[in-house]
């Protein structure tokens, strides 16, 4: 697999791809690759001539406290993930190349972004938006694939491109989970294996709730004692929120009217996990 390390060889290959008249579609990655990382892969292989999958793990979209020092490293593992699946450069620059001074100008959103995962980490989605713009702009991208799991981060970089007329389009793909329903994330890793048997109560909470809604149920706050009750059945297992959104505006709704979905962030012990799940209609970010 080649690998590219800095943001100025990785301008330079785009540009020499460019010159060929290739498209490139870019999969930002944090590392710690999985199963879920290959699906966007292969997205991403359907959507343009050539793949890049980035690899970095950024600081700032970590709070204080956060698992920056211990999230997954293991580029060599990751390369090999990128090979199987389809990509055909892994970009992997370092903290100081994609930051060379103390970072002084950052991507915000100033309303979305401090709710939900913006109000349980402040400060995340300004990092987000910012290296994902930087990405875009070393690696030159038409398409760039993101998961459905991170519905809010989807929804915020869908907003940033729109907003900003940054010629890339956005392509989502669906969760990818386990046989029983986890979502595959680098975080499962943390887990002990009797949290790792817990933590099915974050999809069996959002399937209650579609299973709710499916019979008839429109009223929110129905849905969110439903979700409450099952996620209480896991000893370990802390509420961080629930919530149920208009899919569109990404805004709490009281009555399910539009396409919605469900989302929840618990932890499992000390480990954070987020999901959610489709509840109407054929919303765009589930």
């Amino acid at each position: 697999m080649n690998v590219i390390y800095t943001v100025n060889a990785m301008q330079a290959q785009a540009r020499e791809w460019a010159r060929q008249g290739k498209t490139i579609a870019l999969v930002p990655t944090m590392g710690g690759l999985h199963a879920g990382h290959g699906a966007l892969i292969r997205r991403a292989g359907e959507t343009a001539d050539v793949v890049v999958v980035s690899v970095f793990v950024n600081p700032t979209q970590f709070g204080p406290g956060e698992d920056y020092e211990r999230y997954p490293r293991d580029l060599e593992s990751d390369c090999t993930q990128c090979a199987q699946a389809g990509a055909d450069l892994v970009f992997a620059p370092t903290a100081t190349d994609m930051y060379p001074a103390q970072p002084g100008v950052f991507v915000s959103e100033e309303e979305t972004a401090n709710t939900f995962e913006g109000a349980s980490r402040p400060g995340h989605f300004k990092g987000v938006l910012t290296v994902v713009a930087k990405l875009f702009w070393a690696v030159q991208p038409q398409v760039a694939v993101f998961g459905r799991k991170d519905a809010q981060q989807l929804w915020l970089i869908q907003r940033m491109v729109r907003e900003l007329n940054i010629p890339v389009q956005i392509v989502d793909v669906p969760t990818v989970r386990e046989a029983d329903g986890l979502a595959l994330s680098s975080r499962n890793a943390y887990l002990s294996p009797a949290q790792r048997a817990q933590a099915t109560c974050l999809y069996r909470a959002l399937q209650a709730a579609r299973q709710q809604f499916d019979a008839g149920e429109r009223d929110a706050q129905a849905l969110h004692a439903t979700m409450q009750e099952t996620i209480r059945t896991a000893p370990d297992a802390d509420i961080d929120y629930l919530a149920i959104v208009d899919a569109e505006r990404f805004t709490p709704v009281t009555t399910l009217s539009q396409p919605a979905l469900a989302l929840l962030a618990v932890r499992i012990g000390t480990t954070r996990l987020i999901d959610n799940m489709e509840l109407a209609g054929t919303a765009k970010t589930t």
